[in-house]
């Protein structure tokens, strides 16, 4: 079934909000947000826009957004153009050498100096990192076991499975007032570059900064049924059902494994919303309705 994006927020709606902000803007002073940007709203200029205006917002009313972004379509374009195709193994990106050259040149260059770019313009203070700065990132080598098949190993080249995370340098530009915004590019023992799944940089940083929410934007409105419906909390009991009967599948998989071991982690909150809708961060952080799906440890 073709998911449809949700409606514009209408202007009783903006004023209940704003109604409603005080108190979590209070609840979350001074707390961590990552927030995992993808889809169209990293695609359609006017929800680039909104996307800065909020993570500025969010920072300017005392909390701290991180970024970390992703870029599939913008790699894929460039592949096309160096008559590469994209090949992908259980939603991970196989990463040649080659490839790997245009998966660092396309986020920490292109996309990451864009999104930098827009937050700047915005009003904020924003600061590109890939995770060979301050040694944020450390990876090895990923060891994608089959699905089906436990003791077949896929080799998917220099796709990376995170080893440790050193958050220092991203509270050091908390603390000055910075917005970090983070390619997810992690290095190995002997200085390799590796590509790493952004929704799990996005999680595993969540953990290592205790981060009070992780928001990950996509381009459904949420996890959905077989039916289309959207299922609005998850628990890991009911995550491990719709895996099982095919419901989750494909990228959308790392991508719940990821909110999942953040919540379990110690992250109050996980919450997979609608990037098409403008504005979407605010409304989940900053009011009391329920937007996209939210996964809790319990």
């Amino acid at each position: 079934m073709t998911d449809t994006p949700a409606p514009a927020v209408i202007p009783e709606q903006q004023a209940q909000i704003l109604s409603q902000a005080m108190p979590y803007i209070r609840k979350f002073h001074g707390k961590t947000l990552v927030i995992k940007y993808g889809g169209n709203a990293m695609t359609d200029p006017a929800l680039q826009q909104a996307f800065a205006e909020d993570v500025v917002l969010l920072k300017l009313v005392g909390m701290n957004p991180v970024v970390v972004h992703g870029g599939g379509p913008q790699i894929e374009n460039a592949l096309k153009r160096l008559g590469k195709k994209g090949e992908f193994i259980q939603g991970m990106r196989v990463t040649d050498a080659e490839t790997m050259e245009v998966v660092e040149w396309v986020l920490a260059g292109e996309v990451q100096q864009d999104i930098v770019g827009m937050i700047n313009r915005a009003g904020g203070k924003a600061v590109g990192l890939t995770g060979r700065d301050g040694g944020l990132i450390r990876a090895r080598k990923l060891r994608l076991l089959d699905s089906q098949d436990p003791g077949k190993v896929h080799d998917v080249g220099q796709v990376g499975d995170i080893e440790s995370i050193d958050p220092s340098i991203l509270q050091c530009l908390q603390d000055d007032a910075f917005i970090p915004v983070v390619s997810p590019i992690g290095f190995g023992a002997s200085n390799e570059s590796y590509n790493i799944n952004a929704d799990v940089v996005a999680a595993k940083l969540a953990m290592a900064l205790q981060a009070e929410k992780l928001l990950m934007l996509t381009n459904i409105r949420g996890v959905l049924d077989k039916a289309g419906e959207l299922l609005t909390e998850l628990t890991p009991r009911r995550i491990d059902e719709l895996c099982a009967d095919g419901t989750i599948s494909g990228g959308m998989i790392p991508k719940i494994a990821g909110a999942l071991d953040a919540a379990r982690s110690g992250v109050n909150a996980v919450h997979i919303i609608d990037g098409r809708v403008p504005h979407a961060m605010l409304l989940e952080v900053l009011s009391d309705q329920a937007f996209g799906t939210m996964i809790r440890n319990r």
